[in-house]
């Protein structure tokens, strides 16, 4: 199979963008590329929401509308079934970040299990998604993970994060729906790890339906990688993971820094990339146990994982294997992979224009500090302006 330079179609790529549409994602990707101009941007977006100043329309018309499909699921509806004619499906992503109460942890599982209701309607729809942090408080996973002796309120705090987990992970295996848990810090995961593993030895028994999520900058998720698959072996079940290389670099690094320990985050941008694709190649051969999302705007891994499947005999569309990318960011990628028949999903945003800020405040500086990635984005964004004049 030839999978050459397939992401060089900007007119697939950019198919479903108007003129206009096209020329704003030009000029937000241009604002964005300027390092200082992001900063300044953030302080005053921050200050603005805090203040109560009147500026959720303009955050709304441009950067809101770029990088989120709408502000309630329904809100979505008419994006997922434009891209979904186009061979790209969705997940949708309550991106509300920061909560602590039990109530808010109550409505964030709650609008979860809404969303793998609204999904089970719609073929659009396969995958559902969230963040351990929205079903519990960041320090009860520290504890929980640093192996601390709880105390009796956080014993019972602990179960009802559990119950939510379980509340969820039931009602995806009932409407067959698969749902990916997010990774956060490192200071964290552990507990969150365990608790997934259970999840997937609970409802994983006929196939993966609870993915978690490797961060593949950490130079030990090969070896935790191997672990849970000897684990899902002798205890009979299957394991779907997420694949990303991760979010909270710079964080992790500034941790390890100031406690003095080894920053579990790998030595250079090279060995991440080589980790990511260690981890590939580890999941394709042994597909048979364990499926992948490979969440990646990373083109040499996207090329890497379509050649592996050429080369096992593996159909495009073979349910074991989904590609992933974030609405608003590389529809070079996303887009040709759908129009060549591979899975393939955007992870869409959604939620209260002000409770998503700080979900876009970080798309925007990922994409400042992300080597390249804004320079593709613009190149091809010019390429196709180019292409449409001619």
């Amino acid at each position: 199979m030839n999978t050459d330079l397939i992401f060089d179609n900007t007119q697939i790529a950019f198919s479903l963008k108007s003129d206009s549409e096209l020329e704003r994602a030009y000029y937000l990707f241009k604002m964005i590329s300027i390092e200082p101009l992001v900063k300044i941007g953030t302080a005053v977006t921050n200050f603005a929401i805090k203040t109560h100043l009147p500026v959720e329309g303009l955050i709304k018309g441009t950067v809101f509308d770029h990088f989120c499909g709408g502000v309630s699921e329904k809100d979505c509806l008419s994006v997922i079934e434009r891209m979904y004619e186009k061979g790209v499906s969705s997940v949708l992503d309550y991106s509300v970040e920061g909560k602590e109460t039990e109530t808010e942890f109550d409505a964030a599982k709650d609008k979860i299990l809404k969303i793998i209701d609204f999904a089970k309607e719609r073929e659009a729809i396969p995958i559902a998604v969230f963040k351990p942090s929205g079903f519990g408080r960041f320090a009860l996973y520290e504890k929980v993970g640093s192996k601390a002796a709880l105390t009796k309120e956080e014993q019972v705090e602990w179960d009802r994060v559990v119950e939510r987990f379980d509340e969820v992970c039931k009602k995806a295996k009932e409407n067959d729906i698969a749902v990916l848990i997010d990774a956060e810090e490192s200071w964290m995961q552990a507990a969150a790890d365990a608790l997934v593993t259970q999840m997937m030895a609970k409802y994983n028994t006929e196939k993966p339906i609870v993915f978690n999520t490797l961060q593949m900058y950490r130079h030990d998720r090969m070896a935790f990688l191997e672990k849970e698959h000897k684990k899902a072996i002798k205890g009979n079940y299957f394991l779907g993971y997420k694949l990303v290389r991760g979010a909270y670099m710079e964080k992790e690094n500034d941790r390890a820094e100031a406690l003095d320990y080894i920053s579990p985050i790998c030595f250079s941008k090279s060995v991440t990339d080589d980790n990511f694709n260690k981890g590939l190649r580890y999941i394709m051969d042994n597909l048979a146990r364990i499926s992948i999302f490979a969440g990646t705007h990373n083109e040499d891994s996207c090329y890497l994982l379509m050649r592996l499947m050429a080369e096992k005999g593996i159909l495009n569309n073979d349910p074991r294997i989904w590609f992933g990318q974030l609405y608003g960011m590389s529809d070079h990628i996303s887009f040709n992979l759908g129009h060549k028949g591979y899975n393939v999903a955007k992870y869409m945003p959604f939620g209260p224009v002000k409770d998503v800020v700080p979900y876009l405040i970080r798309r925007a500086e990922e994409n400042t500090s992300v080597a390249g990635q804004t320079g593709r984005e613009l190149a091809l964004l010019t390429k196709e302006k180019q292409r449409r004049k001619t």
